[in-house]
């Protein structure tokens, strides 16, 4: 049976989450979030205990009813239209807010009632979703109106994907979402989703969800070649290579022709550029910016796109200027490359999770910086220009010389506007270059550095949001649909050449058949050792786990005083944890005599107020009066609603246990001896059973059969009296 083909542990079939309503969940969420919210809340406020029973609480309950796997996806949708009308609606920005909060609350809330089912929450996550599923011909024909004829409608995303898209870091950071998000990068959730923006779609065999047993899986499992986790170790080794062959082709530059590492290094970029082209395309430009690496790549894919079009210019023309110019760019991507492929090992640190906002940041107000001093320099330029009409022409200033003496004095060559300042003006320039200095070295870079500093703090408290934000985005980029990701650079090159052609020839079977041998054969020492790793070494396979007990027995059979070696203790590990997980894993036996008698017999039970009440203040005499007849009220004894409140507790429960025992317990008590199990579980028998008649139902039934017999005696009374009656007026009538 092909590998592809297995059922086992599958989640709900493709037609069954083709068949969900997806539109119908949008508009009712979006209505109770605009009933419910009608003022700006935090995300504490939201959360707080009170308003999470009242306001939360229900609408969880009133969606989960539905058990609804896209109600997920459409709260994040929700919180999207929220988001984007905030942006838009500045008077009502802080409700729009409240109510995208909100959303993202419902869409946390809700996926732990899928908790129960892995698979069927794996579903949840990843599953893509269309927004329009669902709807009615005539709201898709509006849809379609607002949107144009060319638009695509059918244009489906999966919650996760959602949930980048709209920031939603505290619902990607819950434990729930990351159970799924770890499993899919380990490797251990295998699904594919077909291709609908790819470069190379591949949509022949759609595999479902599924949980990878690495015991039935084949040994050459192209497949594994996107599992997240080994995704991470070939793109680090793919850096490597680009940034040698970079280093290479820089230290053996020749500006007349192409070298072998020219070549080599232009045959590498090219299959990175492509790679990356390929997963802004798949997975939209705001998921692919959204990760902090994908900036820094594309800043090299720029860089590279520069060299090459200034290299064939010099090349094609012979202009040795051109190819000077086109190396001495590629120059500066060493700047790029050289921290990229160090981030792989320093990516959750606090510093450079926060560099992508600090350098948003900068540049923001740099550029506001620009703006404003832009007046200034248009002002000590016409100064210099209309002033000192003596000096000549070559050096009087110009604009660009201008511009670069205001960047030395705004990074700190504040002298150079006290020595430059009298040759634009004697009397307005060293009034303006002071200014000048003042503001760009005082103010302004003080504000600088504390905008980057609040921004580092803010990213320093949320620091775990963000590093499990970013593992996400990682996470979703390395499970591709597109069948070029499954090539390593420089061989997906190769197989666009190849299979791109043949995509408009063959069959879709044929071209799955092509892709997966020509897989094999570009990846086959990396299926070998991935094959290897999984069959043998990964955790919970044979050979680690036999190799982990001849290690752990090796450590066993050392002397005590080898064990106690600080050193050895801290490589090996203490065994206080082997013995403490050792006495849970075994099953107890039962230890007698560790309770006394009357801690068994009074074990707390679920009872009435009312019995508690009687069986705390009367449990000595409660077996003995349960047996006493009571009598008739007409006796004048007692009133049959009198409280047991005042039976006679005046007898102790250890007289009513020695002198009040049942035939069964003497019977039992002539067999076995007094301090036996068996007497002890007949006694806690004949207790329950004392308990169960002097609870208040039965009571209350005795309490109605006195009421009952006393109604029927005052009836019987009354019919005498009458019929006595009767018969003396009768006898007075005849005499």
């Amino acid at each position: 049976m092909d590998h592809e083909e297995q059922t086992a542990l599958l989640a709900p079939s493709p037609e069954f989450l083709a068949t969900v309503p997806v539109f119908p969940l949008i508009p009712a969420i979006k209505k109770d979030a605009m009933k419910t919210i009608d003022s700006a809340l935090t995300w504490d406020q939201l959360t707080d205990s009170a308003l999470n029973f009242s306001v939360v609480r229900p609408l969880v309950l009133k969606y989960a009813k539905l058990k609804n796997m896209a109600v997920v996806y459409a709260c994040l949708v929700v919180r999207a239209y929220f988001l984007e009308e905030s942006d838009g609606n500045l008077a009502y920005a802080g409700v729009m807010l409240s109510r995208a909060t909100l959303c993202e609350i419902l869409a946390m809330k809700l996926l732990s009632h899928f908790a129960s089912n892995h698979i069927e929450l794996v579903a949840v996550l990843t599953t893509s979703w269309s927004p329009l599923a669902g709807a009615p011909p005539e709201a898709v024909e509006e849809v379609k109106q607002v949107l144009g004829s060319n638009a695509n409608v059918n244009d489906a995303e999966s919650a996760l994907e959602m949930a980048i898209s709209t920031q939603a870091k505290q619902f990607i950071s819950s434990p729930v979402s990351q159970k799924v998000v770890n499993d899919i990068y380990s490797g251990r959730v295998v699904f594919s989703t077909a291709a609908t923006r790819s470069m190379l779609a591949d949509n022949y065999k759609p595999r479902g969800i599924t949980i990878y047993d690495s015991r039935d899986a084949p040994f050459l499992d192209h497949y594994r070649l996107r599992v997240p986790k080994y995704g991470a170790i070939l793109e680090f080794l793919n850096f490597a290579c680009l940034l040698v062959t970079l280093v290479l082709c820089l230290s053996n530059k020749d500006h007349e022709k192409v070298t072998f590492w020219e070549g080599l290094f232009i045959l590498f970029a090219a299959a990175f550029v492509l790679e990356e082209y390929t997963a802004s395309a798949e997975h939209g430009w705001i998921i692919y910016i959204a990760n902090i690496w994908n900036a820094f790549d594309t800043s090299f894919c720029v860089v590279f796109l520069c060299y090459v079009g200034l290299r064939i210019n010099g090349i094609t023309y012979g202009h040795l200027g051109a190819s000077a110019m086109a190396f001495d760019v590629l120059s500066c991507g060493a700047c790029i490359l050289f921290p990229r492929l160090a981030f792989f090992a320093v990516s959750n640190n606090v510093v450079v999770l926060s560099l992508r906002a600090m350098i948003v940041e900068f540049i923001f107000f740099m550029a506001i910086a620009m703006i404003c001093f832009s007046g200034l320099l248009f002002t000590l330029w016409t100064l210099a220009k209309d002033g000192n009409q003596d000096i000549p022409e070559k050096d009087k200033w110009t604009l660009a010389n201008i511009a670069w003496l205001m960047v030395e004095i705004w990074f700190g060559n504040t002298y150079l506007s006290f020595a430059q300042a009298e040759s634009f003006h004697p009397v307005f320039g060293p009034f303006l270059m002071t200014t000048f200095a003042a503001l760009s070295n005082t103010l302004l870079l003080t504000i600088l550095i504390s905008i980057l500093s609040n921004t580092v703090a803010r990213i320093d408290a949320n620091a775990t949001q963000e590093h499990l934000f970013q593992f996400a985005i990682s996470t979703i980029e390395g499970v591709k649909a597109d069948a070029l990701f499954s090539y390593q650079p420089p061989f997906n090159l190769l197989a666009l050449a190849t299979l791109k052609p043949a995509s408009y020839i063959v069959t879709p079977r044929t071209l799955h058949s092509l892709n997966v041998l020509l897989i094999k054969i570009t990846s086959f020492p990396i299926l070998i050792a991935i094959g290897v790793y999984e069959k043998y070494f990964a955790a919970g396979q044979i050979l680690r786990e036999s190799s982990k007990d001849a290690a752990h027995t090796l450590f066993n059979s050392l002397p005590r005083q080898i064990k106690n070696i600080p050193l050895i203790e801290a490589l090996v590990g203490s065994t206080s944890s082997n013995l403490y997980e050792a006495i849970f894993e075994i099953d107890a036996p039962p230890v007698e005599g560790l309770f006394e008698e009357s801690d068994e017999e009074e074990f707390p039970q679920l009872r009435s107020v009312a019995s508690h009440d009687t069986m705390t203040s009367a449990a000595g005499v409660r077996r003995r009066t349960s047996r006493v007849k009571t009598r008739s009220p007409l006796r004048g004894d007692r009133s049959p609603l009198r409280p047991l409140s005042g039976l006679d507790v005046g007898v102790s429960s250890a007289e009513v246990s020695s002198g009040g025992r049942s035939p069964l317990a003497r019977f039992f008590a002539q067999v076995e001896p007094p301090s036996t199990p068996v007497e002890a579980s007949v006694r806690r028998m004949e207790t329950m059973l004392d308990d169960l008649r002097d609870m208040p139902v039965h009571r209350l039934k005795d309490e109605m059969r006195e009421l009952q017999e006393r109604q029927a005696r005052i009836e019987q009374l009354l019919l005498t009296l009458t019929r006595g009656m009767r018969t003396s007026d009768t006898s007075s009538k005849h005499k």
